[in-house]
């Protein structure tokens, strides 16, 4: 496993973290391939050891069949590149995968498995826009009324009135991010100073949106701009109109309704299950990358404190795409998408978001739904065909493991590149270095973000200067 730091890496050379102000989804979003890198620096390991499994009782539709070898490949050639463990699990139709590459503890040597539980950030939100749409479908919430028609003290004035639940949940409401009110040393030379202060600070969802209405609007209104303070706004609306802690209405509507076993919102800082731990490099400020696992996630709450397994994860994306956790008005409401991203006029943007939810077209011309997410030292991405039938969810344990020169240009990244190519082969069956000759829609992919850079992370190139 190739972990040493070459001697010409360098953290970025201004020591300031901003928080994006467009398209961002601050730390609770993956991206972790936005910018090509090298490994994070960490003692030297024995590679774990792959473990894989898989069931087949259907033939694929668009494979004739899932690819293990390629699967089993792609993914240990992503723990080759100097991802310390990944695991994942792939269905097409009634075919199904499940494997894992690399380790869980860098220290022992421990081997992830396919069944980890994990922490999933961002993908916490498709849950609570569930939940909300539950609440529009009984009348209960009016999508289109303003946030402070249920919250006027929470949100008053003209962001009461002119916020409207929708523009919550698709991000348009141009709502600040709450992440460095609650974690101000990300603004500082020391990141780990404030990750580690905060890992067992408990916060008051109204704490955190209180920080994200101070914070700079990230966006006009009614344009696309991330923010995780719109789902912790959303969470406090649930708890309004039904008079119930938000967690425990998600937990006993949406997972318990789509029959997840491994899937909730923390009670403590630890994780119940089994698990790997989870390390944070922060682009070389914290180094050796550091373990994250346990953690307070009072802070993502609602918009990102979730646990689930990559089989849960599809069980769930499954569920809602094929309309047993939503009537049809409500799942259309949530598929109605604003653009991710500016584009030239006449083209059109090929990463959309909708209510808790954004579709991306991938290389093979086709559309896929889901959400990707990322909390301190741990990424997930999942993704699955409008059908259902096809499916990916991904998680692993070295998130911003991105290295620069010092003029801030980015280094060669083969964690990205395998990350990418692993993605794109196992959702669409075609691994990228399969083809050498892109198609028509591999070529306007191009243009478009990569499969994982729709989110943004809190630090971005483009946001850091000297």
């Amino acid at each position: 496993m190739r972990l040493a730091r070459p001697s010409t890496v360098h953290p970025p050379a201004r020591k300031r973290f901003h928080l994006a102000t467009a398209a961002a989804t601050a730390v609770l979003s993956l991206a972790v391939a936005a910018v090509p890198a090298q490994a994070a620096s960490q003692p030297s390991v024995a590679a774990g050891t792959s473990s894989t499994s898989s069931t087949s009782t259907a033939a694929s539709s668009l494979t004739g069949g899932l690819d293990r070898k390629a699967l089993r490949e792609s993914l240990e050639a992503f723990h080759d590149a100097g991802m310390y463990g990944a695991f994942s699990a792939v269905r097409d139709g009634g075919a199904q995968w499940r494997g894992a590459a690399g380790v869980a503890d860098v220290d022992t040597g421990r081997p992830v498995r396919p069944d980890f539980e994990h922490r999933i950030g961002s993908i916490t939100k498709t849950f609570t826009a569930v939940a909300v749409l539950q609440q529009a479908d009984r009348g209960r919430i009016d999508l289109d009324a303003p946030v402070g028609r249920y919250l006027p003290d929470l949100i008053p004035g003209e962001r009461g009135r002119e916020v409207t639940v929708r523009m919550l949940l698709n991000h348009t409401s141009g709502i600040g991010d709450h992440i460095l009110g609650a974690f101000p040393a990300l603004a500082t030379d020391d990141p780990g100073k404030a990750l580690d202060e905060g890992r067992f600070k408990h916060w008051e969802p109204e704490e955190l949106v209180r920080f994200g209405l101070a914070a700079q609007p990230v966006a006009e209104r009614g344009t696309y701009a991330y923010s995780n303070t719109n789902y912790v706004i959303a969470g406090l609306l649930l708890e309004k109109v039904t008079g119930q802690d938000a967690e425990d209405y998600i937990t006993r509507q949406v997972i318990r309704k789509a029959g997840l076993r491994h899937t909730y919102f923390p009670d403590s800082p630890r994780i119940s299950g089994p698990h790997a731990k989870m390390y944070e490099s922060m682009y070389g400020y914290i180094d050796p990358a550091r373990d994250y696992s346990v953690y307070d996630m009072s802070w993502a709450g609602t918009a990102g404190a979730m646990v689930s397994t990559m089989q849960d994860l599809n069980d769930f994306y499954r569920q809602l795409l094929g309309g047993k956790l939503l009537g049809a008005d409500e799942l259309r409401a949530m598929k109605t998408t604003v653009p991710m991203y500016e584009t030239p006029p006449g083209e059109e943007a090929l990463a959309r978001y909708g209510l808790g939810i954004y579709t991306q077209q991938m290389p093979d011309g086709d559309w896929y739904w889901g959400h990707d997410g990322a909390v301190f030292g741990a990424g997930t991405w999942a993704m699955s065909s409008e059908d259902g039938r096809r499916q990916v969810a991904l998680g692993f344990n070295l998130m911003k493991y991105q290295r620069y020169d010092e003029n801030n240009v980015p280094l060669p990244d083969p964690i990205g590149e395998a990350l990418n190519d692993y993605a794109i082969g196992a959702l669409t069956g075609v691994f990228p270095s399969a083809s050498a000759t892109p198609s028509a829609p591999q070529r306007r992919q191009q243009a478009a973000p990569d499969p994982l850079t729709v989110t943004p992370p809190l630090v971005t190139p483009e946001q850091l200067r000297h």
